[in-house]
């Protein structure tokens, strides 16, 4: 209770000093005026025997705000005694004297020392079972922004060196646009149902503000202003790292990017002060930290503090590479656009993501047969061991989902025919322009040209890379990656070149080409994605002079990357469906990994493609079309049928054991780009497929 007392006592000074100081000056009036009270009604004089604990406040009221009554007073309660008249201006005194002068002059002094401190962030937070976010980047509101998607209410405490205010605006304005765009689709989703009903399922699933904010100025690496922050007491501490959206000086620009190429000392610093702190016997059990890493000395040196700082049952430091992380990302969009889509709900807090939750060490061989047996509103993915527990993997709308048992096991008299020597047809991809994830990019495009290449087809990898001379004589032009079979040279302003360059390669390329246009992250922040723009400009002409529309939408797939969530709309006009958002999706995987750490391993494995010839142990997602992927079209059935029916025809209806790839079905995309991912109880959901359609499923090949 106390705790509890501490804790709302803390937040009020945190958000509202003001209001702390009224409460404070009341109490101080109250105290003085029981206090001054009990010292008239205890003398014992005559006109004061009888005198009530509320007539002695009255007269004690009276004589405080007008001390000219104090000879009625005194008169009023009788004239027996020196003492009564001393008690008398005692108060006055006190209160007309040292409170309303001396103390009210203090008070006001104190006042603003202590809203200026406040606003500083120079007092300790009294709280737990919160969210501390250490400095501030462009993924920063986003990972907060996420959290909406909660059901119990958030908290959230951010440090930073300076920028209160700015944060402040840009979180308020971003959550309220995200709680206004929710709630208008949810009532768009809602037209036509009768009136009640349609108010109350708006009121039941209506996005609500559950994000409590504090932010507060200090210095990250300062051990006690993290105490202040509450860090020994909190969830998850997520510690970012400052990149260079935002900045314009280039002497700034050239430090910051020195900083990504040879390792990032301030997060080796701050690491080190919060793992001292979470790793200390006081400190809360099961505490999280996330760790934004950009290179590969900084991942050594966080992987050097994990061996020698991390408590076993106290913390787990999770080291997050933005970058590998976003370029993995960004292959496996490059060669299935359509994962986009799908990634962008099942790595975050809304819709269908993914969940972990531990399961006996006796079911990990046999987890996902197990709950497709008794599970409808849940889907069982794989099952890893992690700190030498075993966790079970799954997709679900809410991690509750999971716990819904079926009295009954679950079976389906459906059988489908799938194709035993399933293969991906050749991937052909034009990279236009350069960022700071390219070589993530292409060891993407390494780990699936391992898995994929067959001695028989061959070369399951294309690729032409047009960047200007610079970047490409940073890359070695590519001559690493023996599936680049072409670079161009092409500035920015070469309109003729970039566009003869894909055109030649659309057409002289055999089936369907994606095309990614990446963006430079490496440039000031009022040239955020302009070169982006600039290309898209130059396609669209392309388009609209040499091919016919119909034949482009099918020939070309174009993925563009975006910095800045504001250039979306602008991206979008120009008739581009995958647009990939690279802040958003670091920071919803930063927002998962708080939650649950324990999704990290997965996905590490998620977003590498095998490596190990014929042993498919690793399992991706994996985007296939349907008149591929079956012998016959199965018919229109629910998605628990389908689910199940697929999983049994992919691993004990297979043939061979290189047939045997452990399917899952997530959902499908439909040949006009719809996209379903089945949450909620299977069994309500028909599901009909067309050759063109395609599906989403987790499976090791």
């Amino acid at each position: 209770m106390l705790s509890k007392l501490k804790e709302k006592l803390s937040v009020l000074l945190a958000k509202s000093p003001g209001k702390a100081v009224v409460v404070f000056i009341f109490l101080i009036n109250l105290l003085f005026l029981v206090v001054a009270t009990l010292i008239i009604s205890s003398f014992s004089v005559t006109g004061t025997e009888n005198m009530s604990f509320w007539e002695a406040a009255y007269y004690t009221i009276t004589m405080i705000l007008d001390a000219g009554c104090i000879g009625a007073v005194v008169q009023d309660i009788g004239t027996a005694g020196v003492a009564t008249v001393i008690a008398c201006l005692v108060v006055v005194i006190l209160g007309m004297v040292l409170f309303t002068g001396a103390v009210i002059g203090y008070v006001t002094n104190f006042i603003s020392e202590f809203i200026a401190s406040a606003n500083g962030g120079n007092h300790r937070l009294y709280m737990s079972d919160h969210t501390v976010i250490i400095n501030w980047n462009s993924r920063a509101s986003e990972i907060v922004n996420d959290l909406l998607y909660k059901k119990k209410k958030q908290k959230v405490v951010i440090l930073v060196s300076t920028g209160k205010e700015e944060i402040l605006k840009e979180l308020e304005e971003h959550l309220a646009g995200t709680i206004h765009s929710e709630n208008k689709a949810l009532k768009q989703s809602l037209a036509g149902k009768p009136y009640f009903v349609r108010k109350a399922l708006y009121q039941k699933n209506k996005l609500k503000n559950n994000v409590l904010l504090i932010v507060r100025e200090g210095d990250p690496f300062s051990t006690k202003q993290l105490l202040d922050a509450s860090v020994a007491q909190a969830n998850t501490i997520i510690i970012l790292n400052s990149d260079l959206s935002g900045v314009s000086r280039e002497s700034d620009r050239e430090e910051r990017k020195d900083r990504i190429e040879k390792g990032n000392q301030l997060t080796i610093k701050t690491l080190m002060q919060v793992a001292c702190i979470t790793g200390d016997a006081k400190s809360k059990d099961d505490q999280k930290i996330v760790v934004e890493i950009e290179d590969d000395w900084t991942l050594d040196m966080v992987n050097m503090i994990i061996r020698n700082k991390q408590v076993e049952g106290k913390c787990s430091i999770v080291p997050l590479n933005i970058n590998k992380v976003l370029g993995r990302l960004l292959s496996q969009f490059s060669i299935m656009p359509e994962l986009n889509v799908a990634y962008f709900e099942l790595l975050s807090n809304k819709g269908v993501t993914f969940y972990a939750k531990e399961i006996p060490d006796d079911m990990r061989e046999t987890y996902v047969e197990k709950q497709l047996q008794s599970r409808l509103h849940s889907i069982p993915l794989t099952s890893m061991i992690k700190n030498g527990k075993t966790y079970g993997y799954f997709v679900a709308t809410e991690a509750e989902d999971n716990d819904v048992v079926e009295s009954s096991c679950v079976q389906t008299d459906l059988s489908v025919s799938v194709n035993q020597n399933y293969t991906l047809a050749r991937k052909n991809v034009i990279i236009l322009g350069h960022n700071s994830k390219i070589r993530y990019i292409m060891d993407g495009f390494d780990s699936f040209r391992n898995e994929w290449n067959d001695p028989v087809t061959g070369e399951v990898m294309n690729v032409l890379v047009v960047d200007d001379k610079e970047h490409l004589e940073q890359m070695n032009y590519y001559k690493d990656y023996p599936y680049v079979v072409r670079t161009v040279e092409a500035e920015l302003r070469d309109k003729a070149r970039i566009c003869c360059a894909i055109a030649d390669f659309v057409e002289e390329t055999e089936g369907s080409v994606s095309l990614l246009i990446l963006s430079d992250d490496l440039v000031p922040y009022e040239k955020i994605d302009s070169d982006v723009i600039a290309k898209l400009i130059y396609l669209r002409e392309l388009i609209n002079s040499k091919w016919a529309a119909g034949t482009t939408k099918e020939k070309i797939d174009i993925v563009v990357e975006i910095m800045n969530p504001k250039h979306y709309e602008t991206v979008k006009n120009y008739n581009v469906e995958n647009i990939v958002i690279s802040n958003r999706y670091v920071s919803k995987m930063v927002a998962q990994l708080g939650a649950e750490e324990v999704l990290f391993d997965f996905y590490r494995d998620i977003l590498s493609y095998d490596e190990s010839g014929d042993d498919f142990i690793s399992k991706e997602v994996y985007v296939k079309k349907v008149k591929d992927f079956f012998d016959e079209i199965p018919p229109e059935a629910p998605a628990a049928d389908l689910i199940r029916a697929i999983f049994h025809a992919t691993t004990v209806g297979a043939s061979t054991p290189k047939a045997k790839t452990h399917t899952i079905l997530l959902g499908y995309v439909k040949a006009n780009g719809e996209m379903d991912l089945f949450g909620g109880d299977q069994r309500d959901l028909k599901v009909s497929f067309s050759p063109e359609d395609k599906i989403i499923v987790f499976a090791d090949h």
